[in-house]
């Protein structure tokens, strides 16, 4: 199935700077990061109908890590996780 898909970290954006070197090495998004991309989702029982019409579905990888960070910065609206 195809998803959603975002810009590499390591493209360059506004200011010639790319994400990966705005992101400190100790910050925990690093972490959460890694821990989710490690993980088996249809094991966790992560499933996404097969779509015919309409807007292609995130990853449920991505989708995670947002939830994950949000609850780490007791973020608990989806307009506050928007901004940050």
């Amino acid at each position: 199935m195809e998803y959603i898909q975002g810009v590499e970290r390591d493209q360059s954006v506004m200011f010639n700077d790319c994400l990966d070197t705005i992101i400190e090495r100790e910050n925990p998004v690093r972490v959460i990061d890694a821990y989710v991309e490690s993980l088996d989702m249809e094991k966790l029982g992560f499933r996404i109908p097969e779509l015919r019409t309409g807007k292609p579905p995130y990853k449920p990888q991505v989708l995670l890590k947002i939830y994950m960070y949000g609850y780490q910065e007791s973020i608990r609206t989806t307009r506050r996780l928007e901004k940050e």
